[in-house]
């Protein structure tokens, strides 16, 4: 596919020109999020007709699962009478519809749930409002988190993180040097670092990589969402579910990457008209929620997350009441939910969860033997 002249290609240009090389988390910020020609401020990028399918998109057993994790976490934290339910970058409400339908499995919880979702994006906004017109739960729209109100709170976020804007910096012999974008003379945009190396980084980069030969790539992202969803769970009660590709321990690597059409793109063509992702990194989320006083439970792959929750009792028994052609297909999705491989998501997403200290435990990351959710089998058929 030939690159296309992007709208905000030649303003990219331009900042470029005025204020000289722009950092890779910004010229990312600029891509996904600018007011007119962002990413995702005027599309729906989501399924088959979009440039990628995430897993509520794939089945509705993934959505059911989180309703069940939801329900049972709220059961674990007392049963309160009024719970914030948040979902960060909620995509078409795919998964908050199937989460909600599950959760009536416990009407307590249905009764007690405001559904706050977070979203940036007028046009997903509009399709959010679309899917989930038809709920009897009480729904309300923000652009950031500090926007919902305070607390008891259970909060979701799926595929959310690999898109918050990420720093990369590229180790020389003087030191780490933040990676940019820069223009040739022919406005072409390429890769480059700061003349400079950043002052003390060293100390910032975990020990495990600050011995990698020079060359070597290392990415980190602001650690302020973290922050205020630890703060909101350790001082008013709760858990966070993270569930995203990355890697487990911090390590160096370029991650950074577009996607058009269900394949790899060039990350600097076309800004804007593609999706631009990096992957997570789930031990820095760890080390910021410890600090934060927050206990951490995982991460754990996404295939383990969803056995332990019941994917397979909840798929036999939605192929029980469909014709074989649609069973198959049912069971096709559970496969590319939890299989491993390049068309699997099941090893490659991770999934972490963040609770209040005096959560000792969670649904699918507590030992044998502890309290199971609820039962798939009872989630109304859809």
């Amino acid at each position: 596919m030939a690159d296309e002249v992007a709208p905000l290609d030649a303003e990219i240009r331009r900042l470029i020109k005025i204020a000289g090389p722009m950092p890779v988390r910004h010229y990312m910020a600029m891509c996904l999020t600018h007011a007119q020609h962002g990413y995702y401020m005027t599309r729906d990028p989501f399924g088959t007709e979009g440039d990628f399918t995430t897993s509520p998109e794939i089945s509705q057993m993934f959505g059911e699962l989180i309703g069940l994790w939801m329900a049972s976490v709220w059961r674990r934290m007392g049963s309160p009478n009024s719970v914030r339910l948040i979902e960060l970058g909620p995509g078409r409400g795919t998964m908050m519809l199937d989460a909600i339908r599950a959760a009536r499995v416990m009407p307590g919880f249905r009764s007690a749930l405001a559904v706050h979702l977070v979203e940036t994006s007028p046009a997903l906004q509009q399709r959010q409002r679309q899917t989930l017109a038809g709920l009897e739960t009480p729904c309300a729209w923000h652009t950031t988190l500090a926007e919902v109100p305070e607390g008891p709170t259970i909060v979701v976020a799926n595929e959310f993180f690999d898109a918050v804007p990420v720093n990369q910096a590229v180790k020389k012999g003087d030191g780490w040097h933040e990676r940019v974008i820069e223009a040739d003379a022919n406005g072409n945009l390429h890769f480059g670092n700061a003349p400079e190396p950043i002052p003390n980084f060293v100390i910032t980069v975990p020990k495990a990589v600050r011995d990698v030969p020079n060359g070597a790539i290392f990415e980190w992202r602001s650690n302020t969402m973290t922050v205020d969803l630890c703060r909101r769970i350790v001082n008013g009660g709760g858990a966070a579910l993270m569930i995203d590709y990355g890697h487990v321990a911090s390590g160096v690597g370029d991650t950074f990457q577009a996607v058009r059409k269900h394949g790899f793109a060039n990350p600097l063509a076309s800004p804007g008209l593609v999706d631009l992702t990096a992957h997570v990194d789930f031990q820095a989320i760890t080390l910021d929620a410890e600090t934060m006083g927050a206990r951490v439970h995982g991460p754990i792959e996404q295939a383990e997350f969803l056995s332990r929750m019941g994917v397979d009792t909840r798929a036999d028994a939605l192929k029980a009441v469909v014709t074989p052609a649609k069973a198959a297909e049912i069971e096709a999705a559970r496969l590319r939910l939890t299989a491993g491989g390049p068309t699997g998501m099941g090893t490659l997403f991770k999934v972490l969860a963040l609770s209040h200290p005096k959560l000792e435990s969670l649904p699918a990351f507590e030992k044998a033997g502890a309290e199971a959710p609820a039962d798939p089998a009872a989630v109304p058929i859809a």
